[in-house]
């Protein structure tokens, strides 16, 4: 009896969990589900595709330069363990999900490993926002690149790289089934109230940096609006953390939690305030306005501000070239501007279909209506390794 194929998949943050389940779907789709084993590094998602990782990826969702520099002998012992991982189960592929510092050393110490190891990247630095020299580091590591951005290719091919790209999975959320009268009927939430929903991030790093200036937000907009009712659907990595913090506030707020009470949120609110990151795509799919913030640590800000190429920080606004959705980085986000600019949507329902209206023009030019990337991603990788066996 031939052995069942074995795929490592390695994420280290929600994103990356949510594709590494879609991937491992999508193989067992298509090889049978007794063709093919996981092993790797992953979080709640993954693992509900057979992915047990060897400790909680919730410590390694790192942002910044400080906090990466005082979490670098976590993350050196994290990449040993993955390492460690692989010696044992030898994988006949590993595929490396998103957050570039981690998987990127992940990378090299499987490469020393096995050289014969293919070793694939699913998602690849935003080398066209800043740090182009990413593009040459990777093609010296990995076999070949699984791109989320139609625009990413030329950067990566021009060093060598082969690409395939495979489409953002976020643009094919389905929201078909999302009910936005069932989470009213779950919160006890009347028709005629406006729901503001709230996404803090899914890093602790964000929930510290950000959070606090969307507290100072919601303090302002419920005492103008006590009829203004919040809802945060907590990413699993931040879901206790979120919980904790948001205890003691003074209004009521609902935390929800898993993906059917987050989809319903997001066509159920009026509009959202959400930390930058794939959840804005998200939003934008299911009809939403909204608001960015984001903050970084002082030095990491400082430092970007160097190395960044481009105004935006959306996806969905570098691919309208506009700010589609109003950003508030650093300084400018906090409480009163992040209000102000709430409360200008949760009073004008043309305001807010206006910028829904622009949200899809947007959602369009990003390759919204592709194939499914998951599957996508599935057939590259296999691809991979028939041309491997073949050569």
């Amino acid at each position: 009896m031939t052995r069942p194929l074995c795929v490592m998949l390695v994420a280290a943050e929600a994103s990356g969990d949510d594709r590494g389940a879609g991937l491992a779907r999508a193989l067992k789709a298509r090889l049978g589900a007794d063709a093919v084993r996981f092993v790797g590094v992953g979080g709640a998602r993954m693992a509900e595709e057979g992915v047990q990782s060897p400790f909680d990826i919730s410590e390694l969702s790192i942002l910044g330069l400080l906090e990466g520099l005082l979490a670098y002998r976590k993350v050196v012992r994290r990449v040993a363990d993955t390492v460690a991982l692989a010696a044992r189960e030898k994988p006949d592929v590993a595929v490396l999900i998103d957050s570039w510092g981690f998987t990127l050393r992940v990378a090299q110490e499987l490469r020393r490993l096995d050289p014969a190891l293919p070793l694939i990247k699913y998602v690849g630095p935003q080398v066209w926002a800043s740090r182009a020299g990413r593009a040459k580091t990777l093609a010296k590591t990995v076999d070949h690149l699984l791109s989320i951005h139609v625009f990413d290719a030329p950067y990566f091919e021009k060093e060598g790289l082969p690409v395939t790209f495979v489409g953002n999975a976020a643009l094919a959320v389905d929201f078909s089934r999302a009910d936005p009268q069932r989470l009213r009927d779950g919160l006890g939430i009347a028709a005629g109230e406006p729901i503001l929903l709230v996404l803090p991030g899914s890093r602790p790093s964000e929930i510290k940096n950000v959070l606090p200036a969307f507290e100072a937000a919601l303090s302002i907009l419920k005492e103008r609006r006590p009829d203004l009712q919040i809802v945060i659907p907590a990413a699993p990595t931040v879901a206790e953390t979120v919980k904790a913090r948001v205890a003691g506030w003074p209004h009521r707020v609902f935390v929800v939690e898993g993906e059917t009470a987050k989809r319903d949120a997001m066509r159920a609110a009026t509009v959202a305030l959400a930390c930058s990151g794939t959840v804005t795509t998200e939003l934008a799919i299911a009809g939403c306005p909204m608001v960015i913030g984001y903050r970084l640590g002082r030095m990491t800000h400082a430092i970007m501000q160097l190395l960044i190429r481009t105004p935006y920080i959306t996806l969905f606004n570098i691919a309208a070239q506009d700010f589609v959705a109003p950003e508030f980085v650093q300084n400018h986000c906090n409480g009163p501007e992040l209000a102000a600019a709430l409360a200008a949507r949760l009073d004008d329902p043309a305001l807010r279909a206006r910028q829904v209206a622009a949200q899809n023009a947007a959602l369009d030019k990003m390759g919204r209506g592709g194939p499914d990337p998951s599957d996508a991603a599935a057939e590259a990788v296999l691809k991979v390794l028939e041309a491997r066996a073949g050569g």
